[in-house]
């Protein structure tokens, strides 16, 4: 160690803020109230816990109890969810699903065990007091020796800011889906040869989409932030040269996922959503909305390093410094070329042939590369040209209605590709498939079933659902027998990415690892494609299932998934 204090007691520098208090102990008083924020220069108001934005990081340690009095003194309904803590589902904070809220003026006991050990995080599940502040860091210690070894630690808690209320926010995209998006095509970059052609662009329209359309929200409105500093603030962690210093990255964002890079620096990525992972060595990785990345980094030089988290749209990013002093700024990069969606963002597999804006050669009366017969009927959906693709056979269990604007022909599992953007870059990109666990997976049974779930929605009217249904009070759960072991395979027929968490389980991602999965609570499903995990539902109660894009799970991406023992179920 480098220093009498231990290595997450190190921090940084406080910048236009007090530093991230820490809580711990078996008695833990948590408040949440009104709290103002200071982004750019202007002050906004904010929901915040122990009247900061981020809330406090809890320190807890594996195998111990905790008691959390968390006291609402808001005027409306709140609760904090414990993400991706395994716990009793009375005790996971979801209104209306495993407890009825906090009510104003109240207090609320959370009592559980601490059953693991990692980086996780906490957020209001309110309403949209989580897009208003109310989130923190969560670290649980090990209670046994920790495989990955480090000197120093930062806790990095990236977020996006709007001075415009999320309601509102909502309100916007109701009336115009593409109201944030400052980023359309032009006639300008259509003579420089950077979007698509004519004919490419006459076909997105027919359809109602737009290749630039990957973030519903966007720089235009939001400031994206590290631990509620912008930029200008500059946000600092310390380290002396030659340490290994571990970054817990928590990506809890409303609506943004980000691209994480340290220019000059590798990083070595060793768990993911708080387990441990082998060792991965990357330059760069996408984080969803609700996941965490720990990574170890080791800079060699007495130098300061801007570690950039990009919106995936580039439409706006925000850099923080590790640096050897205060006072050092690292440099921000310029924003990169934004990227265009493909015909394999639509769900159309093997017609992307072009390698760039993917609709390339369909204008024509052909289009090379394409495999027809694999198409099959999937090519008869379209109306003789209309691209109008809501062909049922592929989906027969999806309610069709208006929010179900497209079902994927061909969706593909894009675990092993890099996301939108990255198609090109000369550096490392992770993707899922570089993810193995450390340890075995726990659970060596085979699926003793399948499902598949689609991710459907009309962005055109914003409106977002499981198989075609829409989340309300009579919507059935989704049923699961204690102990038993599910795939489940996830369908993304919309041309957006959508992290999706399980409350109450981790789950293996399959992803051609057989026995070293690595096992998540959320996972990013990319456009047009599938993602499928394996599920050992051991958890028995109520829990939430659903988008982590907050905007979509308040617009209806939401379902209860239920576990019973055996002689419930029947």
């Amino acid at each position: 160690m480098s220093s009498a204090l231990p290595a997450w007691a190190q921090s940084g520098t406080s910048g236009l803020a007090a530093p991230m208090a820490t809580v711990s102990g078996a008695d833990i008083a948590l408040s949440i109230g009104h709290v103002m924020i200071g982004v750019d220069g202007r002050e906004g108001h904010a929901v915040g816990i122990n009247g900061t934005v981020p809330g406090p990081i809890i320190r807890l340690t594996e195998g111990q109890k905790v008691r959390l009095a968390v006291t609402n003194t808001l005027k409306e309904e709140s609760s904090i969810h414990w993400h991706g803590l395994i716990l009793p589902f009375q005790m996971d904070g979801v209104p209306g699903v495993s407890f009825p809220g906090i009510k104003p003026g109240e207090t609320f006991p959370y009592e559980f065990p601490v059953r693991q050990s990692g980086t996780y995080w906490y957020h209001s599940h309110s309403g949209m007091q989580e897009a208003m502040g109310m989130y923190g860091a969560i670290v649980i210690d090990p209670a046994q020796a920790d495989p990955v070894a480090y000197d120093r630690e930062h806790v990095l808690v990236l977020s996006d800011w709007s001075f415009l209320h999320p309601h509102m926010i909502l309100r916007k995209l109701k009336q115009q889906s593409g109201y944030f998006n400052m980023q359309r095509q032009t006639l300008a970059g259509l003579l420089a040869g950077k979007d698509q052609s004519a004919a490419e662009r006459r076909m997105w329209a027919e359809m109602r989409m737009d290749p630039t359309d990957i973030l519903d929200v966007t720089g235009s409105t939001y400031q994206y932030l590290v631990n509620a500093h912008d930029s200008s603030a500059n946000w600092t962690g310390l380290f002396t040269p030659g340490e290994r210093v571990r970054l817990r990255i928590i990506n809890a964002a409303a609506m943004t996922n980000f691209n994480v890079r340290i220019p000059g620096l590798p990083m070595t990525v060793v768990a993911a959503d708080g387990q441990n992972v082998q060792p991965v060595e990357t330059d760069e990785f996408q984080i969803g909305i609700a996941e965490t990345y720990d990574v170890i980094v080791q800079p060699p030089t007495d130098q300061a390093y801007g570690l950039i988290a990009e919106s995936i749209d580039r439409s706006g990013q925000v850099r923080a410094t590790l640096a050897p002093r205060l006072g050092m700024i690292a440099p921000i990069p310029n924003i990169r070329e934004r990227p265009l969606l493909t015909m394999k963002d639509m769900g159309m597999g093997r017609m992307d042939m072009s390698g760039g804006s993917g609709m390339a050669g369909m204008a024509g009366d052909d289009a090379d590369g394409v495999d027809h017969a694999a198409m099959g009927h999937d090519m008869s959906a379209m109306d003789h040209g209309s691209m109008n693709m809501r062909d049922p056979s592929v989906a027969p269990q999806v309610k069709l209605g208006p929010g179900v604007a497209t079902l994927s022909p061909m969706p593909t599992d894009r675990t092993g590709e890099r996301p939108t953007g990255f198609e090109n870059v000369d550096h490392r990109v992770l993707t899922y498939r570089d993810l193995k666990s450390l340890a075995p997976n726990p659970d060596g049974r085979p699926p003793s079933r399948e499902i598949d779930i689609h991710l459907t929605g009309n962005m055109e009217r914003f409106m977002w659902s499981f198989d075609g249904e829409k989340f309300n009070e009579n919507t059935d759960p989704i049923p699961f027998r204690h102990m038993e072991r599910v795939r489940v395979n996830l369908i993304n027929d919309t041309m957006m990415p959508h992290p999706i968490h399980l409350h109450g389980h981790f789950f293996e991602v399959v992803t051609g690892n057989p026995g070293h999965h690595p096992l998540k609570h959320t996972v990013n499903v990319l456009p047009g494609g599938k993602v499928s995990f394996d599920l050992t539902a051991d958890g028995v109660g109520d829990w939430a299932f659903h988008c982590h894009m907050l905007l979509h799970m308040m617009a209806g991406m939401f379902r209860v998934v239920t576990v019973r023992h055996e002689e419930e179920a029947a």
